[in-house]
């Protein structure tokens, strides 16, 4: 099965979201680490994951990252605070990949 993820990224002081989707988790967070991912996530420093959603096609997942950022700027948070209240930063490894990304 392909796996592809829809996530949420934040900076250290939770004031920005960013939302993305991608088909290799791993290799697109050690991009937003290391300042070649996406201009906004370099801007404010946002690479800190809060939420991740799994999907079994990239449609499903784009469609899905299209339709969350037409929301309202609270209901992602909610959406966030559903699963992680504390907003807590969410490791690769929890996601289920073996390394860490870029420290």
């Amino acid at each position: 099965m392909n796996k592809y993820y829809v996530y949420f990224l934040s900076n250290k002081n939770r004031t920005v979201l960013y939302i993305g989707y991608s088909g290799q988790l791993d290799i697109r967070m050690e991009q937003h680490l290391t300042r070649q991912g996406a201009l906004f996530t370099k801007k404010y420093n946002a690479h800190d994951i809060l939420r991740f959603e799994l999907y079994g096609s990239k449609n499903e997942a784009i469609a899905r990252e299209n339709q969350l950022k037409n929301w309202r700027k609270e209901w992602k948070w909610n959406l966030i605070k559903e699963t992680n209240p504390e907003l807590r930063t969410i490791g690769l490894e929890e996601i289920g990949f073996n390394k860490p990304a870029h420290k």
